[in-house]
């Protein structure tokens, strides 16, 4: 659970405000609202809590699609019933293949949640995508004003990073390619929140913080800003400018969609043909084969 707080009020020396913010700031101070949060106590206004509260609310908003696209790659509750068949040739589809007789409709397998994504399994991905999109800004919301309601305190909550991408790329496996299922995976967070509530009403939490050295509390938002940075810089995620090397891991990316190819694990036979690792999928990593850079479209955008 990320928690933000709200800018401090400005120094003395800043540029006076203008009568009418004046007597707005007044009025709400007077006000029930005013008293319940305490604005004069905290030497504070209503235009200062305002621009803080939108500040850490800019600061915060990524949460609302990364979170949702990063819980969305372990699959949800999508699986190979709603792959759809798909016809013998690629180039024709599903509703002609049923009048034709030189091409037939091939049932789906467990390869249809990887790249090539089935139609109806990636349907299924962006519903699950937008109900993630609402569950991430009801939980924050839920937080948000308990914190502001209940604890009075100028502090927003919503999802973190890092637990997501570790439940989504760990635990359930990217399209569900993990050891634990999704749903179990789910009962197994619900049972971590009970404990967390729990060590924090006794207020072991708190103990248990103080043992953490301030190194390392501090360099985790380093590393937390790096790791959305990464996000960022990929290809499925973001703008592109990295990619996956084999070698360093990763590289330079912005080459064109001709040069791409996916990363799988494969395994070469005797033979010389290659095929891809009993359980193994297809990931959305992008290796570039050639003109890295050369990309237009990255360059303008």
């Amino acid at each position: 659970m990320d928690v933000e707080s709200g800018p401090p009020p400005p120094s003395p020396s800043a540029a006076a405000p203008s009568p009418i913010t004046t007597r707005l700031n007044s009025y709400v101070a007077e006000s029930r609202i005013g008293k319940r949060f305490k604005l004069t106590e905290r030497d504070t206004t209503f235009t200062t809590e305002l621009r803080a509260g939108t500040a850490t609310f800019l600061t915060m908003a990524y949460i609302l699609a990364v979170n949702a696209s990063i819980l969305t790659d372990s699959g949800g509750t999508c699986s190979v019933s709603d792959c759809i068949p798909l016809c013998s040739d690629p180039s024709v589809s599903p509703l002609d293949c049923v009048t034709r007789r030189d091409v037939r409709l091939v049932p789906p397998d467990a390869a249809c949640k990887f790249n090539p994504v089935n139609p109806g399994y990636a349907a299924c991905l962006e519903k699950t995508r937008k109900d993630l999109i609402v569950a991430t800004v009801a939980a924050s919301l839920i937080g948000c004003a308990i914190m502001g309601v209940f604890a009075n305190l100028p502090l927003a909550l919503a999802p973190g990073m890092g637990a997501n991408a570790y439940f989504a790329y760990t635990v359930v496996g990217f399209h569900g390619s993990g050891n634990v299922p999704y749903q179990s995976a789910l009962a197994a967070v619900f049972i971590e929140g009970l404990i967390f509530l729990l060590v924090s009403a006794v207020g072991l939490r708190a103990k248990l913080a103080k043992l953490v050295p301030k190194t390392v509390r501090i360099s985790s938002s380093a590393g937390i800003g790096l790791f959305l940075a990464f996000i960022g810089l990929q290809n499925n995620q973001g703008v592109g400018l990295i990619g996956y090397s084999a070698s360093t891991l990763v590289t330079l990316g912005g080459c064109p969609s001709s040069a791409r190819t996916e990363v799988a694990p494969v395994i070469t036979s005797a033979n010389g043909t290659i095929s891809l690792i009993p359980g193994g999928a297809v990931s959305n990593d992008i290796l570039c084969l050639h003109g890295r850079m050369e990309n237009p479209t990255f360059w303008l955008g």
